[in-house]
C-alpha cells in the first residue's frame, strides 16, 4: 500500500478532512496529503518512475540541462514553491507527467513533436500547475492510474523465446504509470500554464499550438503509441478552443526561442529515423518476424549506436531465434551503453538464469534490483537463493515476487508454500 493511500485511509477512517486554500485558484478545497507528504512521495517515487519509464535520456545531456533550465525558468513563477526537479526521459511515447511534490518528466518522443521553446513552456509548465495545484497528489490518493504504452516496449519480450517469465522482462518498466486527469483539471492547468508562461516571458499562443498539433495526432490514430499520451492527457477541441479564449488576455508577442529549441534538439531529431526503425521493429517481432526485426535494428543501430535500447530489442529478437549467444552479447552491449538501466540488466539476468548460468545470473539481477526492484528479478534470486540452501534469502525474495498478480506471482507463491 502507498504511503497515499495509507494516509487516505486513516483520513476516512477518522471522519477528518482538511480544507486548504489552493495556491494556484484559491479555492478552498478539501486536501487528503499535507504538502509535506506530497514532496515526499515525490522524491520517493522520481528515481523508480524513471527507471520504469525508460531511464534519464543520456545521449546528450545538453538537452538534460536546457529543459532543467526552462523548467526553472516556469517554474520561479509557480504560485506554489516546490522543490522542483525536471528530466527527459529516452521514452519514444508522446508524453510528460508530474508527481506530487514538483518531480516532472518529459518523453524524449514529445520533444520531437515540438517546434520551439515556447511550445516546451506550454507542456511543462501545464505539468508544473498538475503539481502546484494538488492534482498528482488527488489523483494518486483515489489510485487513478494508468498504464500507458506497454505494447510499445513490451512485445519484445513476449516473443523473444525466453519463456512465459523471462519475456515479462522486457515488459518491466514499459509502462508509464501516471494519473488519469479529469476534464476539468486538465483544463485548468491548460489554463493557468498559460499564466506561467507569460510570467516567464513565453508566448502563450504556444499553448493554443501544442493543443491543435495533440488533436491532429489523435485524429492520425496511431493507436498504441499515441494512446500513452492521450490517455493521461486526452486533448480536445474544448481544449483548443478554452486556449484560444485565454489567450486572447494576453499581449501579442513573447519569446519563442525556435534557433535554440532546434539545436537543443538537434541530436534527438538526427536520431528520429533510428527511433522510427525501432517502431517498425517492435512491429516484426508482433508478427513474430525476428529476422525483420534485426533487419530494422541494424539500421537504427548503424544511425545511433549509442542507443542501449536498440541493442536490448535486437537481444530480444536473437532469443527468439534462440541465438543465445549473440542475443547475451547484444544484452552486453546494452548495458556497456547505458549500464544505469534497470531493464538492460534485468533481461541479461534472465537470459542467463534460463541458461543455468546462476552465478553470472545473479549479479544481473542484483544489479537490476539495485537500479528497480520488479518482481521478475525476486522471483529468479529466490529460486538462486533456495538452490543454494539460503532459505531464509528465499523467502524474502518470493515473498516481494508474490506480490505480483500475474505469472510471477503465482510461481513465487507456490515456491513460498514448498520453502515454509
Amino acid at each position: 500500500m502507498t504511503a497515499v493511500r495509507f494516509a487516505l485511509l486513516v483520513t476516512l477512517s477518522l471522519g477528518i478532512g482538511a480544507c486548504a486554500t489552493n495556491p494556484v485558484t484559491g479555492r478552498e478545497e478539501l486536501s487528503l496529503v499535507s504538502g509535506s507528504e506530497e514532496i515526499a512521495i515525490g522524491e520517493r517515487q522520481y528515481g523508480p518512475a524513471q527507471q520504469s519509464q525508460g531511464g534519464p535520456y543520456y545521449l546528450d545531456p545538453r538537452l538534460q540541462d536546457y529543459v532543467r533550465s526552462v523548467g526553472n525558468r516556469l517554474a520561479a513563477g509557480s504560485d506554489r514553491k516546490l522543490p522542483y526537479e525536471f528530466v527527459v526521459l529516452d521514452n519514444p511515447v508522446p508524453n510528460a507527467w508530474a508527481l506530487p511534490g514538483g518531480k516532472i518528466a518529459v518523453n524524449s518522443g514529445l520533444l520531437l513533436q515540438l517546434r520551439d521553446e515556447a511550445e516546451l513552456a506550454a507542456v511543462v509548465g501545464h505539468e508544473i500547475v498538475h503539481a502546484a495545484a494538488g492534482h498528482s497528489a488527488s489523483q494518486m490518493s483515489k489510485g487513478s492510474l494508468i498504464n500507458l504504452g506497454a505494447e510499445l516496449l513490451g512485445v519484445a519480450g513476449q516473443q523473444a523465446g525466453l519463456g512465459n517469465l523471462g519475456g515479462q522482462a522486457a515488459q518491466l518498466g514499459a509502462g508509464a504509470w501516471m494519473a488519469h486527469y479529469s476534464r476539468s483539471a486538465e483544463l485548468e492547468a491548460d489554463a493557468y500554464g498559460m499564466d506561467y508562461m507569460a510570467r516567464a516571458g513565453y508566448d502563450p499562443q504556444a499553448a493554443v499550438e501544442v493543443q491543435e498539433t495533440f488533436v491532429k495526432l489523435a485524429a492520425g490514430g496511431n493507436s498504441d503509441f499515441i494512446s500513452g499520451l492521450f490517455a493521461s492527457h486526452p486533448p480536445s477541441q474544448e481544449r483548443v478552443n478554452a486556449n484560444l479564449r485565454r489567450a486572447q488576455n494576453f499581449p501579442p508577442g513573447g519569446t519563442r526561442n525556435a534557433e535554440a529549441y532546434q539545436s537543443a534538439t538537434a541530436r534527438l531529431r538526427k536520431d528520429a529515423p533510428a527511433y522510427e526503425a525501432e517502431t517498425n521493429a517492435l512491429a516484426a517481432l508482433k508478427r513474430k518476424d525476428a529476422s525483420g526485426a534485426i533487419n530494422a535494428l541494424d539500421q537504427a543501430i548503424a544511425i545511433e549506436p549509442g542507443e542501449g535500447r536498440f541493442w536490448e530489442l535486437r537481444g530480444h529478437a536473437r532469443a527468439m531465434l534462440k541465438q543465445w549467444s549473440d542475443a547475451d552479447a547484444d544484452f552486453t552491449a546494452a548495458i556497456s551503453r547505458n549500464p544505469g538501466y534497470f531493464r538492460h540488466h534485468l533481461v541479461r539476468g534472465a537470459l542467463r538464469f534460463e541458461r543455468k548460468q546462476y552465478q553470472e545470473a545473479q549479479r544481473d539481477l542484483e544489479e537490476s534490483r539495485r537500479l528497480l526492484p520488479t518482481p521478475l528479478a525476486s522471483l529468479y534470486l529466490g529460486e538462486i537463493a533456495e538452490a543454494n540452501g539460503a532459505i531464509r534469502q528465499a523467502d524474502s525474495y518470493y515473498r516481494e515476487a508474490a506480490a505480483d498478480n500475474g505469472a510471477v506471482g503465482q510461481r513465487a507463491r507456490e515456491h513460498l508454500g514448498a520453502v515454509r
